[in-house]
């Protein structure tokens, strides 16, 4: 079978048959031949029928860097934009799919975030393989999930935090949906999501589901111009596999971009002063279970909900640049647990709290009290 796939015909079905057909064989994708097959599919000239069989296809040979390259330059065509926010900000996205149904850490680190200074443009989803996604839980908070660029700056200015939901800002991943909602499964798109940040961001704490995808996920966030990111990959000493944020329940894998130079290390929650726990111990529910626990949290409540997002939220100030964590590629334990306590701070002082109070009394005048 030739390399190369033909240009994008008028048949958009013949085009998506040779790259199918390609995969049956076992071959790869190169990035440009990706982008025009994710670039189809989020044209919707594509069955979901045959796009759960291109991901299966993907999934069972295994994906390559070059195809995620691909498909994240594809949707970053396509997604509506919210630029012109401070350069500073950051994201912190996990991508799912680790199936451990943990309560909501990512959406809870922003608060803290926001509540510590930093700017926070939170990229995330309803729940695809999970029972409570971001968007899930924010609306259970009653955060409103804004779409209009110049009210999401306004948002950005009094609150230092905007919640990104996907389908405000990807249209074009509704011609997914109900595919990967049918496979259940992690896919492809699993990957894609934490790196389409509609906002632009140059500086990510991404959560990855599995170790193999750190390295690839660092480079090809290089690749498209970041400045710093940490990927991470916590492994639990259940050995159930990897979980999309850094845990309490053994080490956590780290592949960090910083200065144009990518450094592998692991951090163990002792590193930070915090003590070891179970995954079960963060074991999530529904979105009004996982809301309720994430309000009680920024009230005050202590145990390992609370330290993972320590921990977690710690290491995205770094990525923030507010505190400096490795000296020549190397974790520094005592600027870490430095770093614990400095977040911590933003939950006891009340300010990430605050931050959740603000964005909930901006809601729109339509939307109800909750």
């Amino acid at each position: 079978m030739s390399d190369a796939l033909p240009d994008v015909p008028a048949d958009s079905h013949a085009l998506f048959t040779s790259v199918l057909e390609r995969l049956v064989g076992r071959e790869s994708l190169s990035a440009a031949q990706a982008e025009i097959a994710f670039g189809v599919i989020m044209d919707g000239a594509v069955s979901s029928e045959r796009i759960a069989a291109f991901l299966m296809a993907l999934r069972v040979r295994g994906e390559t860097p070059d195809e995620l390259l691909g498909a994240v330059t594809a949707l970053r065509q396509r997604m509506n934009a919210v630029p012109d926010l401070p350069p500073d900000t950051v994201d912190v996205c996990g991508t799912g799919g680790d199936n451990y149904g943990t309560l909501n850490v990512s959406t809870a680190v922003a608060f803290v975030l926001a509540g510590a200074g930093v700017h926070v443009a939170k990229h995330g989803n309803r729940a695809v393989s999970s029972l409570s996604g971001a968007s899930d839980v924010l609306g259970a908070l009653g955060v409103p999930l804004l779409a209009d660029t110049p009210a999401l700056r306004r948002q950005m200015q009094a609150h230092r935090a905007i919640f990104l939901a996907a389908p405000n800002h990807h249209p074009a991943m509704r011609h997914a949906a109900q595919a990967r909602k049918a496979l259940g499964l992690p896919t492809l798109f699993n990957l894609v999501g934490p790196l389409v940040n509609p906002a632009g961001v140059r500086r990510q704490l991404v959560g990855v589901f599995s170790p193999s995808w750190l390295r690839p996920v660092v480079d090809v966030l290089s690749r498209l111009g970041s400045e710093r990111v940490w990927a991470v990959c916590g492994l639990p000493s259940s050995g159930h596999g990897g979980i999309d944020e850094m845990t309490l329940a053994g080490p956590t894998q780290v592949e960090a971009l910083e200065d144009g130079r990518v450094h592998s290390f692991a951090v163990e929650p002792e590193m930070a002063g915090l003590a070891y726990a179970p995954v079960s111990a963060i074991q999530g529910g529904n979105a009004q279970q996982n809301a309720q626990a994430l309000y009680e949290l920024l009230r005050g409540a202590h145990g390992a909900y609370r330290d993972t997002v320590l921990l977690n939220a710690a290491c995205a100030l770094h990525v923030a640049g507010r505190i400096n964590l490795l000296h020549q590629g190397r974790l520094d334990p005592n600027a870490l647990k430095n770093g614990v306590a400095d977040v911590a701070s933003t939950l006891d002082n009340g300010a990430a709290l605050a931050v959740l109070e603000g964005l909930r009394a901006a809601r729109p005048a339509d939307q109800p009290e909750r």
